[in-house]
């Protein structure tokens, strides 16, 4: 594969900034299987932005000649107090829970490296630390805590110390692992470009980073009115959130959950833009060159009609042709088609508590 096929692989959606495709294109010049990390909070079930979209990525930029790892950062989410901030409730949920839910979908040990944050440190012992006070010495305090928004927190909201090194750990990470690519959802920019910024100062290699647009929960644009970055801020309140069930499709959902879901989802009539439903046929259902959308239909509404590209789709419905709720059938059952393989995996399987 040659590497503008490759470089199409990596910017495919919903990639939306890479720092900086220069860099990438002499990477894949120079490494004929270069790095890639991207880290995972252990923090409630898996969804369709945390899971299968990033199952999606992935698995085009395996075709591109990289190995992926997914990192299991258990001591993030110990810092971060979610499971109720119980370390060992943590690590079994990311060794029982997490990795099986990514290998249900397609991504396979082999395939891609599973990296549990807590057992890596072990390893690589107390160079690992003293790297994490070296980038803490070099950052100011103002810098470090604009950074801690990644953890899902504002500036304002109370922060214990060890929160203030969490920043520091994601940066320590990324040198230790000797990453060529970091990848992540564009909120956790910040903490790559005080990575990339560290590293020039350090001589050390400065990782390419990849970032995507974060898929919006199903009720639609919610804004939360933070004081900083306004565009920001709307986008990251936006999100699937596992914390708001209501706003998220889990990925081992039945196909009933999934269909009253989507018939609740935020899908203003002739409204292409913040468009959750729509979003979802853009990012899943035809964002494979070849895919289609058959929305099924009684013949005094128009009858059957079939989508080959999102951009047909998108018109046909700000135009009015198509109705919201003849959308959203077609959406649940597409769905629930993509996540029957987690589905299968995890049907009678020990439930963990999560």
């Amino acid at each position: 594969m040659d590497i503008e096929a490759k470089m199409a692989l990596v910017r495919k959606k919903p990639i939306c900034e890479i720092i900086t495709e220069r860099e990438l294109r002499e990477l894949f010049e120079t490494a004929s299987r270069p790095k890639h990390y991207i880290g995972f909070e252990i923090s409630g079930r898996v969804h369709l932005g945390s899971g299968l979209l990033t199952a999606l990525m992935l698995k085009d930029f395996l075709k591109a000649g990289i190995r992926p790892a997914i990192f299991l950062a258990d001591y993030h989410a110990w810092i971060n107090g979610k499971l109720g901030g119980d370390l060992e409730r943590i690590q079994k949920v990311a060794r029982e829970y997490f990795k099986p839910a990514f290998v249900s979908l397609g991504l396979e040990e082999g395939k891609v490296e599973y990296i549990l944050a807590s057992e890596f440190y072990r390893k690589v012992g107390q160079d690992y630390w003293k790297e994490v006070l070296r980038i803490s010495k070099e950052t100011t305090i103002a810098r470090m805590l604009r950074c801690t928004t990644i953890m899902g927190r504002t500036q304002k909201e109370a922060l214990d110390c060890a929160s203030i090194l969490y920043p520091a750990m994601q940066c320590a990470d990324i040198f230790a692992l000797e990453v060529d690519i970091a990848h992540a959802g564009m909120d956790q920019r910040k903490v790559h470009m005080l990575c990339r910024e560290v590293a020039e100062r350090q001589k050390k290699k400065k990782p390419v980073a990849a970032h995507h647009r974060l898929l919006m929960g199903l009720q639609g644009p919610q804004k939360m009115g933070f004081e900083e970055n306004e565009k920001e801020d709307v986008e990251v309140s936006s999100k699937m959130s596992k914390s708001k069930p209501d706003s998220c499709i889990f990925i081992d959902d039945s196909e009933e959950e999934i269909m009253a879901k989507v018939r609740k989802a935020y899908c203003p009539e002739k409204e292409a833009a913040n468009n959750p439903v729509l979003e979802m046929c853009e990012m899943f259902l035809l964002r494979e060159e070849g895919s289609s959308l058959k929305i099924e239909r009684p013949s005094k509404f128009g009858g059957d009609v079939e989508f080959f590209s999102y951009s047909e789709l998108e018109r046909a419905y700000s135009s009015g042709k198509l109705h919201p709720s003849d959308l959203k059938a077609a959406v649940a059952k597409g769905i629930a088609a993509m996540l029957e393989p987690a589905r299968k995996f995890f049907k009678g399987r020990a439930k963990i508590e999560i």
